[in-house]
């Protein structure tokens, strides 16, 4: 189905409505639902939308209001009450933001949260601000480590961002091979894993999503080296007071780090030499002449342009009821 912006916006808002979000919390969702469709990254658009509606219906215990457990000038321990973390990331970008204008540094650390969708959403407006920052997120065991056929790590995305004179470098990726909503947006299209991407449950190479989801696992991202990233973000989100291993989707950890770069240098001239770097790397000579090196960032900022001009995107039909039941008012909300 070809949805007009606003429409795919719209519909996004009353599926959040419809569980029981307010209108400003479905606000910030939908903008993210959204701009992770403008983007290219349509397992974490609306298809996410309806793991989010379901997960919520699929939960008994109402959610509690986000409420920051302790804080100092620098930091700040949130306790996200079971909320989607769409909104408790939100909420410490912003913190970490104000308490970076006020002295230089801020970590902010997130537990009992799930989804936090694409970090480098909440690195560009910590880029914006002019601050330099990393996120890192821990989850379920659902990934199994180098050289394992066991879940032992989440997804476990990792992001850097930094502020240029021009556009940020923002790298954000996620530690394992496939992301969890690619994974599910292929079980609701009936749609078989990549070879190499997943166990089942006895061990066995699988492109099963439901095989490796239930019991199975996927593999890491790079090797040894990528399975010690995500060691590493596991460990950052329990220190944030995450579960060490959480159940289901639920108990996320979510680190954010932000700096002023002023604290160390002129910033001015850091974001000016940033964005010469930046352009350095695009001048590299390439292995390929029609593959240009190109910068972290700018082929989804540039992809989020063109379907922004052309002002619509494609929905499967699936979602589109999906989302569009969860809208409906005899739904009720928790």
């Amino acid at each position: 189905m070809i949805l007009s912006l606003g429409q795919a916006r719209a519909l996004a808002h009353a599926a959040m409505t419809g569980v029981g979000h307010s209108e400003r919390e479905a606000e910030v969702i939908a903008d993210h639902l959204i701009d992770c469709e403008l983007r290219g990254l349509a397992f974490g658009g609306l298809s996410r939308a309806v793991s989010v509606v379901e997960r919520i219906q699929a939960t008994a215990a109402a959610r509690q209001p986000i409420g920051v457990e302790r804080e100092t000038p620098v930091s700040a321990a949130i306790d996200g009450g079971d909320q989607v973390g769409y909104l408790v990331a939100q909420q410490a970008t912003e913190l970490a933001i104000a308490k970076a204008r006020t002295s230089g540094v801020a970590v902010i650390g997130a537990r009992n949260t799930w989804y936090t969708g694409m970090f480098s959403y909440y690195l560009e407006q910590v880029t914006a601000a002019g601050f330099l920052g990393m996120a890192a997120g821990s989850g379920a065991h659902i990934v199994a480590p180098h050289g394992g056929s066991q879940a032992r790590f989440g997804t476990n995305p990792i992001a850097f961002g930094f502020p240029t004179s021009g556009s940020p470098v923002i790298w954000d990726i996620g530690t394992s091979s496939v992301m969890l909503g690619e994974v599910l947006q292929r079980h609701r299209e009936g749609r078989p894993l990549d070879a190499g991407h997943a166990f089942d449950a006895d061990g066995c190479p699988t492109q099963d999503p439901v095989a490796a989801l239930f019991g199975g696992a996927f593999t890491v991202w790079g090797g040894h080296k990528g399975s010690g990233l995500a060691l590493v973000v596991q460990l950052l989100g329990m220190a944030c007071g995450a579960a060490t291993a959480p159940h289901g989707v639920s108990d996320c950890g979510f680190l954010l780090m932000v700096v002023d770069p002023g604290l160390f240098t002129d910033a001015d001239d850091f974001r000016r030499r940033a964005a010469d770097y930046a352009e350095l790397l695009r001048a590299t000579r390439p292995t390929d002449a029609e593959r240009p090196v190109r910068v972290p960032f700018e082929r989804s900022a540039a992809e989020r342009e063109r379907r922004r001009a052309r002002g619509t995107i494609e929905v499967s039909d699936d979602v589109c009821t999906a989302l569009s039941n969860a809208a409906s008012p005899t739904l009720g909300a928790r």
